[in-house]
């Protein structure tokens, strides 16, 4: 439904005016464009940056690029909610594995992605560093009890691979620990594929000069230095050896049951675009069609009094 539409939806109750409507409308696109003005703050600080440090990164970004963004976007998150009914009439099970460098961007794809869909269907699994008690356990046992239901999608900001990237770096797990994980991953990919799930893995891609421009706004940002832990800024410091432990992980988990995707990430809106379109490309899906919707008339009880609410109560109206 398009905000020109919002004059159909006035005939179905003359209650609400076409402004209203109009008005509502206009509301349901905030979240996106909260995220966007977001950006375009952190791309203030990014040419701050740049300017006072002489680097020549920062790309200007037109209206009409924008606006092209903004349309493209729209119209994927249309499509995936038509995934998203897909999903469930068919009761499918995805699983998506988003894993990349710190500050790459695998979190503003996966709010765009889970931004228009219903929380009970798309959800997020981003588990914390495992406890005492589960550094006991099998390695994947963990991540067993994220794995979807039929009709349900998984989003791991981050996975299993931790092992392969972190925890080999950073010291956190043994010779042993890691070579048993290259021997194991490859057969537990594929019971999850022969098990029915849709497993789909990115790996999304930046430059070195690229991650020390978003930690650098990062530190300069109070509203994003949460984003970096002390891990992330020794990643920085490790960026040789994070890219050895990528490289490894990826020559020897691209299995034909399920491959791994990367995403070039340096120009965030493209990668967003991009991945989204080519999510939707790996899975076979159609329109759903559902009976239309009708609102039922509301029962009016004449014995009914609404009893007021002490005004205490109530949070001030600031705004």
């Amino acid at each position: 439904m398009t905000i020109e539409n919002a004059d159909e939806l006035s005939t179905n109750d003359d209650r609400f005016s076409e402004a209203q409507l109009h008005n509502e409308m206009l509301d349901s696109f905030d979240e996106e464009l909260e995220m966007e003005l977001d950006d375009q703050r952190m791309d203030q600080l990014l040419a701050e940056y740049a300017t006072a440090t002489g680097l020549d990164q920062v790309h200007t970004e037109t209206l009409s690029d924008r606006q092209i963004y903004f349309k493209e976007l729209f119209r994927l998150q249309g499509e995936l909610v038509k995934l998203q009914d897909w999903v469930v009439h068919n009761k499918l099970k995805v699983v998506v594995l988003f894993e990349g460098r710190d500050a790459a961007g695998k979190g503003g794809v996966i709010k765009r992605i889970t931004q228009r869909l219903n929380p009970r269907v798309c959800r997020v699994a981003a588990l914390p560093a495992p406890s005492e008690r589960e550094r006991t356990q099998w390695y994947f046992q963990r991540y067993i009890s994220h794995l979807p239901a039929g009709g349900e999608i998984v989003l791991f900001d981050r996975s299993w691979y931790n092992r392969a990237g972190v925890e080999k770096v950073m010291g956190f797990c043994n010779e042993d620990e890691y070579e048993e994980f290259f021997r194991s991953v490859p057969e537990f990919e594929k019971m999850l594929v022969r098990s029915g799930i849709i497993l789909i893995k990115y790996w999304f891609s930046i430059t070195d000069d690229e991650q020390h421009l978003r930690f650098m706004t990062r530190i300069q940002d109070p509203l994003k230095q949460w984003k970096l832990s002390p891990m992330d800024l020794e990643s920085r410091r490790l960026w040789e050896q994070y890219t050895k432990a990528k490289e490894i992980m990826l020559e020897r988990t691209h299995i034909p049951e399920a491959p791994w995707w990367v995403i070039e990430a340096v120009d965030k809106k493209k990668a967003r675009l991009n991945c989204i379109n080519h999510l939707l490309s790996q899975i076979e899906y159609d329109k759903v069609e559902h009976p239309s919707v009708v609102l039922p008339k509301r029962v009016h009880n004449p014995d009914y009094i609404r009893g007021p609410v002490p005004k205490e109560m109530f949070v001030p109206a600031k705004y």
